[in-house]
């Protein structure tokens, strides 16, 4: 077995039972990445803005790498379900505007009271909705 195979197995080993790399991982080591690159061009133009950002970076780093060896893996998967509920109604709220303004079929109308978004078809005329979940009514023009 060659040195570098021993010390991969090693690593593998150190790693059993902790939690890696996750999504929320990943992305504090991006913000990481970020918040050190305009550390080093804020240190140009402000040295007090420029030591701030780079210590942020350096606690961002610590927290990554703990985070990386935890080995309270229920506690690190909460976390990291919590950061991907997050992300996902952040990058899906925007896809339910973009396939609602491409359907050329229906008129959608936006209750006042309870947000529920209701549809109706086009050409219809002007018509006055009754809101199926609190049953407010909505007046529009199809």
């Amino acid at each position: 077995m060659g040195f570098f195979r021993k010390i991969g197995n090693a690593f593998v080993r150190f790693m059993y039972g902790r939690n890696g790399m996750d999504q929320m991982n990943l992305a504090l080591i991006w913000v990481c990445l970020i918040v050190d690159v305009v550390a080093m061009f804020a240190g140009k133009a402000s040295a007090v803005a420029g030591t701030i950002l780079y210590y942020a970076g350096i606690i961002l780093w610590i927290w990554a790498i703990f985070r990386m060896l935890s080995k309270n893996l229920y506690k690190r998967r909460e976390e990291n379900s919590k950061y991907l509920a997050l992300t996902w109604k952040i990058k899906n709220s925007g896809s339910g505007a973009r396939a609602r303004h491409a359907d050329k079929d229906h008129k959608y109308f936006t209750c006042k009271n309870c947000k529920t978004i209701c549809r109706v078809p086009v050409g219809k005329g002007k018509i006055e909705i009754t809101c199926p979940k609190c049953g407010a009514k909505i007046q529009g023009k199809t």
